[in-house]
């Protein structure tokens, strides 16, 4: 059974501006304006890409947007549920891109965990609003990946616990589980937004697909790679709040957009297979392990609480660069679970 996502969060009066019509280049100018996206993708040595759209809200503030309709008082209906949902043409050209090299980071907003399943690596990707599909140990971090969705929102606990054994093979952390899903007044989690903002200082070119970044911080990311001396390029049919910014505004269907976009690189978008999961890119070190930034600051803690204490020496730990992916499995009688770890390929 799928939930709601629109009716599982709190009340909100403020979810931006929702209704603005939409505008399109005409064929000849989409053309031209895909073309220079083109070569700057071939020219640029870090590029990142904010992706919102969500094949089951189509343009969330668009005029049949799920926030648009309960503005109006009506009420959204999907004709698929989180579990059914496939990747859609967008999602296959972004993890070929970051195959091939072009794409070194991807940040979403999107809930719907179509990014994770259809292969791109978690530790390339934040998610931002969390994973229908993604429970986390309140205490040691750890992430699950279920092959249903969680059940719960607002950060709120799923009722299991963590299994993940601790260090000398004593007793299982059992941290409680809860849903990684945001509610509107939920901050953002600190280890994603952390790697997003550290991928958007690095990159020399920004691509923000279908949104209209009126939301804080998430909204204001693109900017930092402006700032540093990149490129933004802004694909969205809407207004956005940063158009002024953008070096680049195309308005266009993001799939038709991303289409072009490939074949002009000479990239076949790879056909989906199923969901699979893949944990690390490997090879490429040029961003923090996922799980970095959480262990960095409990380091940083116990330092402050220990700071007269005679440092232990630390075995430095081996970078594993294989690829660890594995096509789902279905599995009847109990919960299929993947986990996030350095040190351990995802479970299916």
């Amino acid at each position: 059974m799928s939930v709601n996502y629109a009716a599982g969060l709190s009340p909100y009066a403020d979810k931006g501006i929702c209704g603005l019509p939409e505008e399109f280049d005409s064929p000849e100018e989409l053309k031209t304006k895909v073309e220079t996206l083109a070569q700057w993708v071939k020219e640029s040595q870090y590029m990142v890409v904010m992706f919102v759209i969500s094949v089951l809200f189509v343009f969330i503030r668009g005029p049949k947007g799920v926030w648009t309709m309960e503005e109006r008082g009506e009420t959204p209906h999907f004709n698929t549920t989180f579990e059914d949902a496939r990747p859609s043409l967008t999602h296959m050209a972004l993890l070929q891109l970051q195959r091939t090299g072009h794409l070194k980071y991807l940040i979403s907003q999107n809930v719907d965990g179509l990014h994770l399943r259809s292969g791109f690596p978690r530790d390339r990707l934040s998610e931002l609003h969390g994973n229908m599909f993604v429970e986390e140990c309140e205490k040691c971090g750890k992430q699950y990946v279920r092959d249903t969705v969680i059940g719960v929102m607002g950060l709120k606990p799923t009722g299991r616990y963590c299994d993940v054994t601790r260090s000398r093979g004593l007793r299982s952390c059992r941290g409680k589980l809860i849903s990684t899903i945001l509610d509107w007044e939920d901050s953002l989690p600190d280890r994603d937004l952390s790697r997003a903002d550290e991928a958007c200082r690095r990159a020399d070119l920004a691509l923000t697909l279908g949104t209209s970044l009126q939301i804080k911080p998430s909204g204001d990311l693109p900017l930092l790679t402006k700032r540093t001396g990149g490129k933004l390029v802004i694909v969205n049919l809407q207004p956005t709040k940063h158009d002024k910014h953008a070096h680049l505004r195309i308005r266009g269907y993001v799939d038709e957009v991303m289409g072009q976009l490939m074949k002009l690189l000479g990239l076949e978008v790879p056909e989906w297979a199923g969901p699979m999961l893949c944990e690390s890119s490997g090879g490429d070190q040029d961003i923090l392990p996922f799980g970095a930034w959480k262990k960095e600051v409990k380091i940083e803690l116990k330092i402050e609480e220990n700071k007269h204490a005679v440092p232990k020496k630390r075995k430095k730990k081996e970078q594993d660069g294989e690829i660890n992916c594995k096509k789902d499995v279905k599995v009847e009688e109990e919960v299929k679970e993947a986990t996030f770890s350095d040190s351990q390929p995802i479970k299916t």
